[in-house]
This record gives C-alpha cells, structure tokens and sequence, in this order.
C-alpha cells in the first residue's frame, strides 16, 4: 500500500488575508467524507507558517511527494483530493511557473525561488504547525537547551556564540557572542533577556513570520542566553498590530511551561528562566534597543546616550540582553551544530552565516528569502526573485529600511554583507529590500522615508528632530516644482550634522536615503529643480504624459482606464491625450504595452 499523503497549508498573514484557514477547513471535510468511503488517503493535515512565497498563496505542499499548490482557492479543494491525493494525478494550472522560463515546477524544491535559498533562521517555517510544540520537537527543537543544561558551562555556551561569528539581525549588526559576554561578567542581579520583535520597517516582516511561524525556536534561544547570562526573566516586547505573531508566541511559552522548558528548575536543574510578552504600541523608534527598554518599563519610548550599554544598566538599571527575533532563532541551531558550522557559511570575513529579507516592490516573487552573507543582489532579485514586475526596467532597490539607501542598476553584483553595503552608503539593517523600476521617482521615494523618519522620531534631541523636518520640507518643495539652487548641498550639509550629533541610530542614520539617493541619483534631482521635470511622471507638478504616434497602435487600453476621460482616438489608430484633462494619475504609461506614452 503506497504511503499516506500529508497535507501542508500556508496559514501565515499573507495567505491567511488570502482564506487559507477556510482552505484547511475544506480539506478535513472533503477528505473526511472520502475516509467515510473506505478510502483512507491522508494521514495529516497541518497548519503551517509562512512558505516565502508569498504573492503566491495560499500554498498547499504534499507530502512524501514534495507537491506544491500555490493560489489554492476553496472550489480547488476537492480537485486536489480527487485528483492528486487519490489519483496521482498533477493539477497543472497550480504548479509554480518559474519566471524566466515559464516552466511549471512539480517539485517546488527545484525552483529558482527555493533552490537558490539556505534556510537556518527559516529551518522550520511552512514546516511545522507554529501552535504544536510536540512539531517543533520533532525537529530537534529544544535539543540544544537540554545539550546546554547538561553538559555546558555558560562560558562555553558564549564561547560558541562568538565562534559563529553570528551578529545582531536587528540593524546594528554587533557580535551577538561579545554582547552575551558583556552582560555575563557583570557581577549584578537580577539579569533580563529581551526578544526585540517591535519591526516596525516599511515592507518589512522577517520578525513577524518567524514569530508566526517558528516562536518555539525563539523562545529556545533566549531561554539559552539566559542559561548563559545568568538570567532568570525574560520579555518579549512584540508591535501590537502583529495579532498572529503574539498569539503563537504565547501559545509557544505556554507549550514550554506545560513540558518544564521554562519556568522554575528547567528540565529537572537548578536553572529557572520564564519568558512575559510586552505588547509595543507602534513606534518605529521603540526598535532601538535603549527605547524598547524604556517602553517595557512603562515610559515613553525615548533612546538613552550611546555611551549607556544596556548589558551594564539596562532594564531597570540591570544588566540587559537585547537581540531581534531573527537573532534568537539562529541561537538554537548553533548550539546544535556547532560555532564553526555556522562560521563556514556566508563569504565574507565579518558577515557570517544567512540572512532573512522581506523581498518586496516591483519584484515577481515578492515574500520571504534567505540566502548566505555574500549572495548577490542579482541573485536575489533576479534568480529568487523572478525579475522586474512586467519585465520593465530596473533602477533601484531599498536596502536597511528607512535609514537605508537606495542602490542603482550598475550596483546589482555587490556582495550584500554588513561592511560592503555601509561603504555603498546603504546598510543591511534588519532585513527589508524594496525594488524598484523605471517609474519612480528618486526624489519622491526619498521624500517618503524622510516623512515617515519624521513622524516616528521621538523628539528628544534637536538634531534629529529638526534636521529630518526641514529636509522634509525642501524634499517636498522640490517635487512640488519648487525647487531652488542650493537645495542639494543643503540638504548634504543637513545630512552631515543628524549623522554626527542625534542621540541614536534613528537620526544618525536618518540621512542615509538622502546621501545615498543624492550620490547615485543626483541628476534625477537636478532635473526636478532646473528643468521641472519627474522623468519617472510621479510628481503631478512636474508631469506632463503625451503619446508617441509612431508606436502607438491603437489598443485603446489606456483610453478605456483613463479615470478623467482625457485620451481620445479611434481604434488601431494613434491616440491622444489632452494635458488640460489629464489628472495624471499614470494609468496610462503603467497599462501601456508598447512604450508609447511617454513623459514629456
């Protein structure tokens, strides 16, 4: 008898927004309607977390036969079973198609998308059922703590970690081995261990996925670095808005409680560690380590001075522990296998092992991607990531969220690793990479990240608080036709003093999206304050669209979308736009197919 099927579905946000729970419940009625026949097919059907792909879900995989359904919609359901489950047959129009060769993948695993990935941080996610701490155990979850608790001492649970080589995932990028041993030399009790979950990026949900999909593994990392510490309390502060993400990181703590993995004499020993989780109220500032501590104790969410280290005087003046979640989830598998194997992945001497990116914007394959310290952004955008949306051209992606830089087409086989994308004026920051094409606008997308820098700075320190406001203000004149002479080296000059004097990373790196859209892009805003123009016809006061006669066919696709009714012309014949009705709202150089409409 042939082995019994295993269903897998995708119940992380993005296909959660997409009915996946409606598509698990689907399945246990048709398959149990079918069990009632006699005919006995699947022995499992799992809630999973987050696959990566996620502009594809929801995503349902088969096993033993490594099958992937992506897009599954309820009316699927029962041709699934029917056809793949009982029949073996393959449901062709839900494979993966990969995009550069239009081929339909059966086995997900072979797709550009998966194949070109190392998962360590993601080991487990669309894996497991996130709720069910028997899964994560199966999967040699909570191996290393017990490896820990019997047979290492702290120091050489430290020891390990500096061994690896594994850094912060947050953003700040600090070695994770030296900031346990920091705290560990400090001769104060009691010593807190804090999960920063607060990402608050745009486009970014490294964090929340892990969370969603894996909290075990976080939940072991940290009771690890307390064992290793000296800590005995734990928080994990978590943005309010990520519902799923709390949930199952609470329902992972209270799995852990129920099996000794935490709370008092874990696993039989001396140790006690227990973990609370803190719901953060949204501010993006909360995402440096001194603020979140400052939030957790109840008080607004303002930085400290730098020269404060948290493992000294941290939560409540105790010596404090903060790594992201993204950090905590490597910590088990490290212990596991060894500081040197993590060391020996990733190319770059003071980069090692994977990162996690949220891979969004004018991108096929938007989702979640790991890759080794040293991969490409070419790899990444083009081989992962299938390429620009509608094939359009390239010209830039946002790396390190919104104190990260905007890096152009001719920077696409630069290593991503921490030292090089400082030295490009960009940053790794805590994982999010947004790409863009050919229609936007350099100025416009540096506007926007000074508007949100702006809104989510704290206020404390007058560098940052002013210095983001005005070169808010002058970003805003110039895409409003207002630009003037000597705006540009204004705002390098403001640039130059937020770096030097805010009191935290915020204001300090604030200015990366100027200096680097500046350094790459300058005659896109030469072009906004000279010749008010927006080539990328984004700034509605420096747009004007027309048609090229010569390559207009006639479609009449843009004159059937255009919301003010301002194309006129007959069809397969050349179309015109009226520039006095024109609300330019791109429509129409977005729908195009052949170049035709054009910015004057």
């Amino acid at each position: 008898m042939s082995e019994k099927k295993k269903v897998y579905v995708c119940c992380g946000t993005g296909c959660v927004a997409k009915d996946s729970p409606q598509v698990v419940e689907e399945f246990k009625k048709v398959i149990k309607k079918y069990n009632n026949t006699d005919v006995d097919i699947v022995s499992e059907i799992k809630s999973t977390g987050c696959n990566g792909i996620c502009q594809k879900g929801p995503v349902v995989k088969i096993y033993p036969d490594n099958i992937a359904y992506f897009r599954v919609k309820v009316e699927d359901v029962e041709n699934i079973v029917e056809k793949t489950l009982i029949n073996g047959e393959i449901i062709k129009k839900l494979l993966y198609v990969e995009p550069s060769t239009k081929e339909r993948i059966q086995d997900y695993r072979k797709s550009q998308f998966y194949s070109k990935q190392h998962k360590i941080a993601l080991r487990n996610a669309g894996e497991i059922d996130p709720n069910n701490i028997d899964d994560y155990i199966s999967r040699n979850g909570y191996k290393s703590l017990k490896k820990v608790i019997e047979s290492m001492k702290p120091e050489e649970v430290i020891d390990e970690m500096s061994k690896s080589g594994l850094r912060g995932r947050g953003g700040a990028g600090f070695p994770t081995g030296t900031k346990w041993k920091a705290a560990y030399v400090v001769d104060d009790d009691p010593k807190y261990v804090v999960c920063n979950g607060d990402e608050g990026d745009p486009g970014a949900f490294m964090d929340r996925s892990i969370m969603e999909s894996d909290p075990s593994s976080v939940v072991e990392g940290m009771t690890i670095c307390a064992y290793a510490v000296g800590s005995t309390i734990g928080f994990a502060y978590i943005r309010d808005e990520y519902g799923l993400a709390i949930k199952n990181m609470q329902k992972a703590i209270d799995g852990a409680r129920e099996k000794n993995l935490l709370g008092k004499n874990i696993l039989g020993s001396d140790f006690s560690f227990d973990i609370q989780i803190v719901r953060g109220g949204g501010a993006f500032v909360c995402g440096e380590s001194t603020a979140l501590i400052s939030s957790v104790e109840g008080k607004v969410g303002e930085p400290w001075p730098s020269y404060i280290f948290p493992t000294e005087k941290g939560l409540w003046d105790k010596p404090t522990v903060v790594n992201n979640v993204e950090t905590w989830a490597n910590v088990p598998i490290i212990i596991e296998k060894g500081g040197d194997w993590y060391h020996s992945i990733g190319t770059m001497e003071k980069s090692k092992g994977t990162k996690v990116f949220s891979l969004v914007g004018k991108v096929k394959n938007t989702g979640l991607v790991e890759v080794p310290m040293g991969t490409t952004l070419k790899e990444i955008i083009f081989d992962i990531g299938g390429g620009v949306l509608n094939d359009r051209k390239f010209k830039a992606v946002q790396i390190g969220g919104p104190s990260g830089g905007c890096l152009p087409e001719n920077f696409l086989n630069l290593q991503v690793d921490y030292d090089t994308l400082t030295k490009a004026d960009s940053m790794m920051g805590s994982g999010g990479m947004i790409v863009m094409d050919d229609r936007t606008c350099m100025v416009d997308v540096t506007r926007y990240y000074l508007g949100f820098l702006s809104e989510e700075s704290c206020g404390k320190c007058v560098p940052c608080r002013e210095g983001i406001k005005r070169m808010l203000e002058i970003l805003t004149d110039i895409c409003a036709g207002k630009g003037r002479e000597g705006d540009i080296e204004e705002l390098l000059e403001i640039s130059s003093m937020t770096s030097k004097a805010s009191l935290c990373a915020l204001g300090r790196s604030a200015a990366n999206p100027v200096i680097a859209s500046i350094r790459y892009f300058r005659d896109e805003f030469e072009e906004h304050i000279r010749n008010k123009r927006c080539r990328a016809g984004v700034c509605k006061e420096l747009t004007t669209f027309g048609i090229d006669k010569e390559k207009c066919i006639g479609c009449d696709v843009c004159r059937k979308n255009c919301p003010g009714k301002c194309i006129t012309g007959e069809v397969k014949k050349p179309h015109e736009i009226d520039a006095d009705k024109c609300l330019k709202c791109g429509n129409c150089i977005n729908m195009c197919k052949f170049d035709a409409v054009k910015v004057l």
